[in-house]
């Protein structure tokens, strides 16, 4: 009853071990898996394929998180699409649960469902988000969600101790199952955006279109966090400025989209410098002014709408 879309950028052993979950725990629930390659060259698509029932798609470059996954949805028609990232590993009850959960038809009115995800300190990891306004990005800016008593401020729920079950805005597309015919009935991600809150992008359309999420405690998986994109320091920040950014453009007003410009060119690129001042990360410093100078080259194409241009 569910394809899984895994897209794959030089995760390494990651991406077999996640394989290698799925098989082992949870065969009967799964109609087929898809990996899709962007352009890896560390041979982790290679150490997979040719494993029973996952098919390696390889797009010879890196296309984003987005696009690729619009392309490994493509390649199956089970009613249940999960896009799992190949840093998570399964067990036993990781499908079944969600499954079930939507199966009920109490239910059906939910198109997106997540589960508990545990980090490397076996902690679980606060996952889930809000939907961004304004003053919620403005906050994450200002470093204002960084302090004790405002932790509720910005768009993740790091408030939210994530143990217990409920209705959310948002769940991460660390594991993110969805309704097949939502996914194509919104037209998938919105390839704009290169890789990040291109999960939360969707999950604002599908709520817009009239369905819930909902994550759920009695289903369990790892996630290492961070995943491939550890590797690119730089290019992560990049990356996820320009899609708050994207994000601005598309869901505010006009002039809340340009006050986040404004708050995010002009005074955010000094904050993060002083965060990473305070806790002695000189790299920190570095790595943020020239992900800023990348955001400043690419501003044009941004307010245009083109996620995709590299400067």
């Amino acid at each position: 009853m569910i394809d899984i879309v895994i897209v794959n950028w030089n995760a390494g052993y990651q991406l077999k071990e996640c394989l290698e979950s799925v098989l082992n725990y949870n065969k009967s629930e799964v109609s087929s898996i898809v990996v899709v390659d962007n352009g890896s060259t560390d041979g982790s698509a290679d150490a997979v394929d040719g494993m029973p029932n996952v098919t390696v798609i390889r797009t010879g470059e890196n296309l984003g998180f987005g696009a690729a996954c619009n392309i490994g949805a493509k390649a199956g028609q089970s009613p249940y699409l999960l896009f799992l990232n190949p840093d998570t590993r399964l067990e036993a009850e990781s499908l079944t649960v969600p499954l079930t959960f939507m199966e009920q038809s109490e239910n059906q009115s939910v198109g997106i469902c997540g589960i508990q995800l545990i980090d490397e300190q076996q902690n679980v990891s606060r996952t889930c988000a809000r939907f961004p306004t304004i003053k919620r990005l403005i906050s994450s800016t200002l470093g204002l969600d960084k302090l004790p008593r405002l932790k509720g401020a910005g768009v993740h729920m790091n408030d939210w101790d994530h143990l217990s079950s409920a209705e959310v805005d948002h769940v991460i597309g660390a594991f993110y199952l969805i309704r097949r015919k939502i996914f194509e009935q919104v037209s998938g991600f919105d390839e704009r955006f290169f890789v990040y809150l291109e999960d939360l992008d969707l999950s604002k359309t599908v709520k817009n279109a009239g369905w819930s999420s909902w994550y759920l405690t009695e289903a369990k998986a790892f996630h290492a966090g961070g995943g491939t994109s550890r590797q690119v320091k730089v290019h992560r920040l990049f990356y996820s400025l320009r899609s708050r950014l994207l994000y601005g453009f598309k869901h505010f007003p006009t002039w809340q989209a340009w006050l986040l410009v404004l708050v995010t060119l002009l005074i955010e690129p000094f904050t993060r410098s002083i965060w990473c001042l305070l806790s002695r990360d000189l790299v920190g410093v570095k790595h943020t002014w020239a992900a800023y100078r990348m955001l400043w080259g690419s501003l044009k194409y941004i307010i245009q709408g083109n996620g995709r241009y590299n400067p």
